[in-house]
């Protein structure tokens, strides 16, 4: 089963008197693109965090933001710098009185004044390490999981469009027979026409027909379009995270649909092909979404 690349995994968790907060958004990108936002008291421990999201997310567009704030009484860690405070509330209160103005506000402009609050900074020694590990670990298999139930419906997607470009296989097949004949026939009965007025050699026209219908057969082509349409079917369904070798897969299947309708020369058979290309536009358009 495959697996989306859009993903979302949030976890929230508490350890000792620290609220831990771990938020992960994945989107479409052809590499692993990590953007982590960490606090900076967790900058030790950013090489355990990416290697975390590249052995477990593998590919896309990943935005790790976590948060680490005090839980309980942690209020006790703010911090108030009363001097400063003062100083800023008188002199705003001097600025008012020289116009004329309000004082109701000047409370709350004094404690947004810089430095006037402070939070006591976290002690990098003393974090809960293991539980912050934990947090990611957990964000990082919900978005797992919301990935899987995404890749569930891109699975079935690409299989119907699979299925679809096996059954215009299956329509080329079936005219394939037909064309050949009647390309035969047109042969000789142009080759009749002008019998009477030129002389063929009937030893090299022979060898020039078989020559001619060998550059028409497409035998091979559907032989191998069918391999590639069986392989596409046997790794979406065994194998995960397998988006690039579809991509690759993809290429194969395009290529004999091509060379089929270069090849053709059937008017029932080349609509058949640009209905087997419209599918297939379909499954790489699909497949940008595939882990």
């Amino acid at each position: 089963m495959q697996h989306s690349m859009t993903g979302y995994g949030r976890d929230e968790r508490t350890s000792q008197n620290l609220l831990i907060k771990t938020e992960i958004k994945a989107l479409n990108s052809k590499f692993l693109d990590f953007s982590p936002r960490l606090p900076k008291e967790l900058s030790a421990q950013e090489a355990d965090i990416r290697n975390v999201i590249t052995d477990k997310l593998k590919r896309g567009k990943v935005m790790l933001t976590m948060e680490l704030e005090m839980a309980g009484d942690g209020l006790q860690d703010v911090q108030v710098d009363e001097a400063r405070f003062k100083a800023y509330y008188d002199r705003f209160n001097q600025l008012t009185q020289t116009v004329n103005g309000h004082s109701s506000d000047l409370i709350k402009l004094a404690l947004q004044a810089p430095d006037v609050v402070k939070q006591q900074e976290l002690d990098p020694e003393s974090l809960p390490v293991k539980d912050i590990m934990v947090s990611l670990n957990a964000a990082v298999d919900k978005c797992i999981a919301f990935r899987k139930k995404e890749g569930e419906a891109l699975t079935k997607k690409l299989s119907e469009y699979i299925s679809n470009i096996r059954d215009g296989l299956n329509s080329v097949e079936e005219n394939d027979e037909s064309r050949s004949e009647n390309i035969r026939t047109r042969i000789q009965k142009n080759l009749d026409e002008i019998r009477d007025r030129v002389q063929v050699d009937e030893n090299r026209f022979e060898q020039e027909l078989i020559f001619y219908m060998e550059r028409l057969d497409i035998s091979e082509e559907k032989v191998r379009l069918k391999q590639h349409l069986d392989f596409f079917e046997e790794v979406i369904s065994k194998e995960e995270c397998a988006g690039k070798k579809l991509g690759f897969i993809a290429q194969e299947i395009g290529r004999e649909i091509n060379t089929i309708g270069s090849k053709a020369n059937h008017a029932e058979i080349q609509r058949t092909v640009v209905m087997m290309k419209d599918e297939l536009e379909k499954i790489k358009e699909q497949n940008l979404n595939i882990v």
